[in-house]
């Protein structure tokens, strides 16, 4: 497992967390049992399927 050699201040622990953001999911419009539902892109062939 990895260590750190030297302690992180808290200052530069807080702002790193602060600066991190989740990217909303590209939505795509397929059809769905006759239905049109939104689906991530990467998830389109596990409909289709």
């Amino acid at each position: 497992m990895a260590v750190p050699k030297r302690k992180k201040s808290r200052s530069t622990t807080r702002s790193g967390r602060a600066r991190w953001k989740a990217t909303v999911p590209d939505l795509v419009p397929i059809k769905v049992d006759g239905g049109t539902r939104l689906v991530p892109r990467r998830l389109i062939r596990h409909f289709h399927s």
